[in-house]
């Protein structure tokens, strides 16, 4: 039963946490992002010691913190459009 459970579950909760944890880690300056809020713009700063990010919006620059990104939806906002 528990092995049932670890590989439904407990396995591909914590492949996804290291996915979303290396995606926070590769932003750089210039990515155009997606919180989890639902706010787009570019990542205008980084900062490594409170591990946070200066986003630039059309109303201005706002800081948040790398974990309030949306991997999902940023992914999907930079990839190429299909026709």
């Amino acid at each position: 039963m528990f092995v049932v459970v670890y590989f439904f579950m407990i396995a591909p909760q914590r492949k996804r946490a290291k996915q979303e944890k290396k995606f926070a880690s590769e932003l750089k300056r210039g990515d155009r992002v997606v919180t989890k809020s639902g706010m787009h713009g570019k990542i205008a700063d980084i900062n490594d010691k409170d591990f946070s990010c200066v986003i630039e919006t059309m109303a201005g620059k706002i800081k948040f913190d790398r974990s309030a990104i949306s991997m999902e939806m940023s992914k999907k906002l930079n990839e190429p459009e299909k026709k």
